[in-house]
């Protein structure tokens, strides 16, 4: 489902006029103007899977923030800053009329502040875990002779019945939140985030996660665009998130940033030397 189908950044020429009209001194911070101009970058149409592909500093989150700002997505920062104001002002985007429930920027600080509050919650339930097994073996030997403590004959009859893993894990605090790698967890990050009828943007997706972990995101989101209606614009250089299923892929390591295939990327070309050549390193060095 394509909710955004249009954004337009702001030309070179518009630039240049905002940009002359400034009287502060040359020292004030002119972000995000004067980036993708020069990279002859400024109308992106997107699919029902969109890739902004490039190496660190190519301006692929810039444009994730720059959109989510302009669609003020749940997950922006607000507008930091009078040039990012006027640059927003300049920017232009055309939505389809179909109905989307959320629209949303996630970026791959949101998924360790998760995996974070995960390892939290568990070092403290490891801290309680501790104590209710002290609490097992002593109530486990004890006999209760006044009837009316009903709590400690509770726990009596428990550590008798069951077992000291049984008995902890049936007091545990937050007990359903189980023991997993970082990739895991960050999986299940976006299955919990990722709701149908959507636009998400998703800023590098793939941190934290293995090859295996990547895989299984790329399928989760390639079933959420085709069964669940969900639009994805993704920055990433991801050789797995690369590849789903008729994604639109910008290449902004060239000039003019255009569309590619994914094989036709120089990170495709460096993995593929990698795995199907056998001096891989004279390769690398030709790529």
């Amino acid at each position: 489902m394509i909710y955004l189908k249009e954004f337009s950044l702001v030309s070179e020429n518009t630039e240049n006029i905002i940009l002359s009209e400034e009287k502060r001194t040359y020292f004030h911070n002119q972000y995000p103007f004067r980036i993708f101009p020069k990279k002859e970058f400024k109308d992106i149409k997107f699919s029902d899977v969109t890739i902004l592909y490039g190496g660190n500093g190519s301006g692929k989150s810039t444009i994730l923030n720059i959109i989510a700002n302009k669609l003020n997505c749940d997950g922006s920062f607000g507008v930091h800053g009078e040039m990012m104001m006027k640059y927003l002002d300049n920017c232009n985007f055309e939505t389809s009329m179909e109905y989307f429930e959320e629209a949303k920027i996630i970026r791959s600080d949101d998924v360790f502040d998760y995996i974070s509050n995960i390892r939290r919650i568990n070092n403290r339930g490891f801290s309680q875990r501790e104590k209710l097994f002290r609490e097992y073996f002593d109530n486990k030997d004890k006999t209760i002779d006044d009837m009316n403590d009903y709590q400690n004959l509770k726990n009596s009859i428990d550590a008798k019945r069951k077992s000291a893993s049984n008995y902890v894990r049936s007091r545990v605090f937050d007990k359903d939140v189980k023991e997993q790698s970082n990739g895991e967890s960050a999986l299940m990050y976006f299955v919990f985030e990722i709701k149908e009828n959507s636009l998400y943007l998703l800023d590098e997706p793939e941190n934290s996660m293995s090859a295996a972990m990547q895989l299984k995101l790329t399928k989760f989101l390639e079933e959420s665009a085709r069964f669940f209606n969900c639009q994805f614009i993704i920055a990433t250089h991801s050789p797995f998130l690369l590849g789903m299923t008729g994604a639109t892929i910008y290449d902004l390591d060239s000039v003019p940033a255009t569309q590619k295939n994914f094989w036709e990327l120089e990170n495709m070309k460096l993995y593929y030397c990698l795995l199907y050549t056998s001096d891989a390193a004279d390769d690398l060095t030709r790529v």
